[in-house]
């Protein structure tokens, strides 16, 4: 694997073909991932692979939450953000509308209703916490998500990392009868790329290094 390039490469997937992922692919995919560090090795990461019919299942559940709740997609913040974070998040927005323009459907639809829907991809994994952890330990689950994109790419699976799909926590763990004290987490989306769908040809922008970087000597 070379690292640097799978880095440069991955992007966010948001149509795919309907071609399920042999479970063996999914199976050496987590095997990778479940070296990603945690703290004190507590590993505290559980995955729920969703596929075939009962991800269809679960998408018709969530959208229809979602028409009922319209909670929509956004960046979570818990005070107004500061102007940087909002250009960034406008700037993706206007690069990514012309494909959906392209497409002929409407962005909020898309986004929204695609996010419930894992964007048509085969196969859907839920990462999940024990809610015995603490907020700290999402930085582990940030960490293992990491590991999953950049292995899936590897093995030629892509990929869509959806957050939205936690404001219908509810909605999911009744479906799919988790656990009372499970937290889902984030969801992803997996499958092989529809590059036919304009939607494939988005890549969206990163700011210079500059901006993040400050130097302490």
């Amino acid at each position: 694997m070379d690292l640097i390039k799978a880095i440069q490469e991955r992007k966010s997937i948001r149509a795919f073909k309907p071609d399920s992922i042999p479970k063996e692919k999914i199976e050496e995919i987590l095997r990778l991932v479940i070296h990603a560090p945690s703290a004190i090795n507590l590993q505290p990461w559980e995955f729920l692979v969703v596929a075939g019919e009962e991800r269809q299942r679960l998408s018709r559940r969530l959208i229809k939450a979602y028409r009922e709740k319209k909670i929509s997609c956004g960046p979570g913040a818990v005070k107004p953000l500061p102007k940087t974070f909002g250009k960034r998040g406008a700037k993706t927005l206007e690069t990514m509308n012309p494909f959906l323009d392209e497409m002929k459907v409407n962005s909020d639809q898309f986004i929204n209703e695609g996010s419930c829907n894992f964007y048509g991809a085969p196969t859907a994994i839920l990462i999940c916490l024990d809610d015995s952890f603490s907020e700290a330990r999402l930085v582990d689950v940030g960490v293992v998500l990491g590991y999953l994109v950049l292995a899936a790419h590897e093995v030629g699976v892509a990929t869509c990392p959806i957050g939205l799909i936690t404001a219908y926590g509810d909605e999911i763990k009744e479906a799919l009868n988790i656990a009372e004290n499970k937290k889902v987490i984030i969801g992803i989306a997996l499958g092989y790329p529809d590059w036919e769908s304009p939607i494939n040809r988005f890549k969206s922008f990163r700011d210079n290094p500059d901006k993040f970087i400050r130097w302490i000597e």
